[in-house]
């Protein structure tokens, strides 16, 4: 219990990094250096960043395209729940880490709907024509959100220790490569990449805490 408490509290530190980091954006070095004279925080290192990157539209339709990974695993483990409800006639028999990750899942995509709706900033580059909301990197956030919970899942479904750790090696160097193509693909500010990976690195932890909260 007490190695569960000290995980709650690492994830609502970075949590409460997240808040911190989103008011900093909101109030620091905002300048006008996106397209249409839109705003940003931390221009200054925002503006680097980019530039230094460039703009790489094959690599932003490659990881737009495998953004559709996450999605299929969270269709998966829910048609897993599914099936557990149905075969068991009870959801309170569904096994209890994939009741916390179908929680954890609906919590992802109403923090993802939020910041649809409450625009920090607009991308550095505009999408068909139009500025599209930009932070949190929503494509960071799912991928950091539902591919580490997935590793966490299949550690304790995939009895192979051999195969358990391929997929798990597969699924990380998948993380990485997405997550540094959003940032040179160019079509995000370095700040969004950053308050997607600790927005995601709270909320994973949030769900390793409680999903073995009953085991405990």
């Amino acid at each position: 219990m007490k190695r569960i408490r000290k995980k709650l509290i690492v994830s609502m530190c970075l949590l409460a990094a997240f808040v911190l980091w989103t008011v900093a954006i909101c109030f620091v070095d905002v300048r006008a250096i996106g397209p249409q004279s839109s705003s940003v925080g931390f221009a200054g290192i925002n503006g680097f960043v980019h530039n230094l990157t460039g703009v790489h539209w094959g690599l932003y339709n490659i990881t737009d395209w495998l953004g559709l990974v996450p999605i299929f695993v969270c269709m998966g483990f829910s048609i897993l729940g599914l099936i557990q409800w149905i075969k068991r006639k009870s959801i309170c028999k569904v096994d209890y880490d994939i009741l916390i990750l179908g929680g954890f899942y609906i919590v992802t995509i109403a923090v993802y709907l939020l910041f649809e709706s409450v625009v920090i900033n607009y991308r550095p580059v505009l999408i068909g024509g139009s500025l599209e909301a930009s932070y949190p990197s929503s494509t960071t956030m799912l991928v950091m959100c539902v591919m580490p919970t997935a590793i966490m899942q299949l550690d304790n479904r995939i009895k192979n220790k051999l195969f358990r750790n391929i997929v798990a090696v597969a699924i990380i160097t998948f993380i990485a490569f997405m997550v540094i193509g959003r940032l040179f693909c160019g079509v995000h500010w370095f700040t969004d990449i950053v308050g997607g990976a600790l927005l995601s690195a709270g909320l994973v932890m949030m769900y390793h805490s409680l999903s073995n909260l009953k085991t405990k």
